[in-house]
């Protein structure tokens, strides 16, 4: 039977963070504006754990102020086509892990960033699942225009928001950022919710959190394989269910260029810029399964790679491209896993800048 391969978008693919260069381009002060509502997404879904909220629900909730500055859905995907930046040899490691796999995207990206991503490297649209929108069907008078981009300055003057280590409820907070996600609060469950833009919020749905997991088991059904038939590569806190997902089923869940939320949730860690490293990995996992994988990487260095069964064409560009130090890639152990959070965040910001490398 194939396996499946099912990979997030924004960092292991590509080096984007589309929803915020968006806001950030469209909105005055918009990097504030998302950054800040970010945080208060990570608070909610991985802190406060709030009942129907999901990791990734940022994406909704930038949307009101996106549509009182005018965006469209034409503008998101010009901007999308325009400003795409890909992880290199991404297009040559989907193609490889194509020739052993059923390949599939999970992303919580607007479907117009993943439409402008499919048209580049050549992926079937049909092949991937995102968060669907029709941002032209919504109507707003001038009077909630206005009211919607008086209440996004407001937040980008409210200090950001610091997650303190091992939080578990609104008290393990500063009283200055109580203050701020109470505010939010009533922003978005009370203000938005009962203006004609609550519609965004109610009818938008990100495909992140628990929706990613269901987007991948409904892809593994798909194929007709089993869970333990899945490698799943993600880099965030959405990618968290997903990530359990396949560890529960005995799939491989592969960090690249993780966040804290990733590493503490995958099996392996990834630190590379290029992608060739994910594809020797998916060659190994795809062709002889989980545990070969899992002895490649505890012998992780030239000497183990050339002993190893991975395709020798591939592992030629790969050994062209590090022919004496190796991007790194670790089991992740409790051991090891706070530094390798640590570094791995780093080794991220490194590649998708710092204002990207920084969200959850």
């Amino acid at each position: 039977m194939k396996k499946i391969f099912v990979s997030d978008c924004e960092g292991p693919i590509s080096k984007n963070d589309n929803a915020f260069e968006i806001t950030s381009s469209f909105i005055p002060d918009g990097k504030k504006l998302f950054t800040l509502i970010s945080k208060y997404d990570d608070v909610l879904a991985d802190v406060l754990k709030r009942p129907h909220y999901e990791a990734g629900d940022t994406l909704k909730l930038v949307l009101p102020f996106l549509k009182a500055h005018d965006i469209t859905d034409r503008k998101m995907q010009e901007f999308s086509t325009k400003n795409l930046i890909l992880i290199a040899n991404i297009k040559d490691t989907l193609n490889h892990v194509r020739n052993t796999a059923k390949v599939f995207i999970v992303s919580t990206s607007y479907e117009h960033y993943i439409k402008a991503l499919c048209q580049t490297i050549a992926f079937p649209y049909e092949s991937t699942y995102c968060t669907r929108l029709n941002i032209d069907k919504y109507a707003l008078t001038k009077k909630e225009k206005a009211k919607l981009k008086q209440i996004a300055e407001e937040i980008t003057q409210m200090p950001l928001i610091e997650i303190p280590q091992k939080a578990k409820s609104l008290q393990d907070f500063s009283e200055k950022n109580q203050k701020t996600i109470r505010r939010l609060d009533e922003i978005f469950l009370k203000e938005i919710a009962n203006m004609d833009s609550g519609r965004i919020l109610e009818e938008v749905n990100p495909v992140g959190g628990s929706e990613k997991a269901e987007a991948t088991r409904d892809a593994v059904k798909k194929v007709g394989a089993a869970l333990s038939d899945l490698m799943y590569v993600g880099d965030s806190i959405t990618d968290v269910d997903a990530f359990k997902l396949a560890k529960d089923g005995n799939g491989l869940a592969v960090s690249f260029n993780g966040n804290q939320y990733a590493i503490k949730n995958a099996e392996v860690a990834v630190l590379s810029e290029n992608s060739l490293t994910t594809a020797v990995i998916a060659d190994v996992f795809c062709r002889f399964g989980k545990q070969q994988t899992l002895n490649l990487i505890e012998n992780w260095n030239h000497e183990g790679l050339n002993k190893s069964r991975v395709n020798k064409a591939l592992l030629n560009n790969f050994f062209e491209l590090y022919p004496e130090k190796l991007p790194k890639v670790k089991i992740i152990t409790s051991e090891n896993m706070e530094v390798l959070a640590k570094e791995s965040s780093e080794f991220r910001k490194k590649v998708r800048g710092e204002a990207i490398g920084r969200l959850g």
